[in-house]
């Protein structure tokens, strides 16, 4: 291996995506089990490394040096093999201050919360003290190494200003789960989530329902990945790069989820989507009728409609915690706050707006089989679909048409 990212379990890493993009030299991934660490690096078989959890620190006692920054930090995710002689950086406070950034031009006078004692949670106290913060605090479950509980966070720091995740609880593929109550801290004014799996973690979502601009990791990572990359070749890459690179990864890693009222043309137009994208299409009733083994109009008949919501629940949670797809959701998809959690893990949820006039009954769809029951419907459900969409697509027109109108606004 030349180049390449190393760790205990990288499953979930983008990292070798974000390093092709760049397109200056292989990369790899390469899962080192606990106690091969240290024959892996007296080999020194490797031209420059990432480091990833949870070797950030546990590397250190191999290198040659390190530079000013990891040693302030204590931590390192960058190596570069100089002649035979390892040399650490750290180019996660780099990408975490750009990160920032991106949201507000420093942390003047705040208050930060840096939520874990890791590695990354060190990187987040170098930023912060970088920007400017007034003061950062590490907050943990025991309250060593210098941190306090969150308990005692929720007593003595409820006029935080500003939080870091750098745990990760809510991290793919334990998705749905938050770090902290952000209602407990009222003066919050950011949020940043280092995590990035999924792309809009429980506590991002959390932090957006109270007003708070929020931010997950992705482009923490791929400007990390970018200083690393300066280090490998001594070369110096420019912040455009870094846009155009995070800009492609997100549009990549997204879904795209289409909701709206039965008949509004999800799952024609999910088709059309899918083919120009080049992603796998799930649309999510044909998936509970393929797992059931019979029609959706027999799930009622049979079961009723609180069996067919669980099932269905089921299937947007798993067919929502990986990203890349197009997802043509049923129409009481929205009528659970859990499906809606598990779309905007990775989605981007656009509803198809059709007219009531255009909506027309089919058999096959129990709750839309007579024009007084779709009315019954849109009243109840057009004020939910526009309250969840991310993006709103008039539907008047033909299913071509709508498809490139969404390839317009995802762009």
């Amino acid at each position: 291996m030349n180049y390449g990212l190393i760790g205990e379990k990288l499953g979930h890493s983008f990292s070798r995506e974000i390093h092709d993009k760049l397109g200056k030299y292989p990369y790899e991934l390469c899962e080192i089990p606990k106690g091969e660490l240290g024959a892996f690096l007296t080999r020194r078989d490797f031209a420059g490394i990432n480091v990833t959890i949870p070797y950030k620190t546990d590397v250190i006692p191999y290198l040659s040096d390190t530079s000013d920054l990891a040693r302030a930090v204590g931590a390192v995710n960058t190596i570069v093999n100089r002649g035979g002689k390892l040399y650490g950086d750290n180019t996660d406070v780099r990408g975490l201050i750009a990160l920032i950034r991106r949201m507000r031009p420093d942390l003047a006078g705040m208050t930060v919360l840096i939520l874990g004692t890791g590695g990354t949670s060190r990187a987040a106290l170098a930023a912060a003290k970088a920007l400017n913060a007034k003061t950062a605090i590490r907050v943990s479950r025991t309250g060593r190494d210098g941190a306090v509980t969150y308990e005692a966070a929720y007593r003595d720091c409820a006029d935080a200003e500003f939080l870091i995740n750098t745990t990760p609880v809510g991290m793919f593929p334990h998705a749905g789960t938050a770090p902290v109550d952000l209602s407990r801290f009222p003066r919050l004014s950011g949020v940043v989530d280092a995590i990035y799996n999924p792309l809009h973690t429980r506590l991002l979502l959390d932090a957006r329902a109270l007003g708070i601009p929020a931010e997950n990791g992705l482009y923490m990572l791929v400007a990390q990945a970018m200083k690393s990359a300066e280090l490998f070749t001594g070369e110096p890459i420019g912040d455009d790069v870094t846009e155009r690179i995070y800009a492609e990864l997100l549009f990549e890693k997204q879904n795209v989820v289409l909701i709206g009222m039965p008949g509004s043309g999800k799952s024609t137009v999910g088709r059309l989507l899918a083919d120009q994208l080049g992603r796998a299409l799930v649309d999510t009733d044909e998936e509970i009728v393929r797992r059931a083994g019979t029609p959706i109009t027999e799930i009622f008949a049979t079961k009723g409609e609180p069996a067919f919501r669980d099932l269905e629940s089921a299937v947007i949670r798993e067919v929502s915690e990986t990203g890349g797809k197009v997802i043509a959701t049923g129409g009481g998809a929205i009528l659970r706050e859990e499906n809606l959690a598990a779309l905007r893990g990775n989605g981007v949820l656009i509803w198809l707006d059709r007219p009531l006039a255009d909506l027309l009954p089919t058999s096959d769809r129990p709750l839309a089989d007579r024009a007084e029951k779709i009315k019954a419907l849109y009243a109840v459900r057009r004020p939910l679909y526009e309250s969840a969409a991310d993006l709103t697509v008039p539907v008047g027109t033909t299913p071509e048409n709508i498809a490139l109108a969404i390839m317009e606004k995802l762009k």
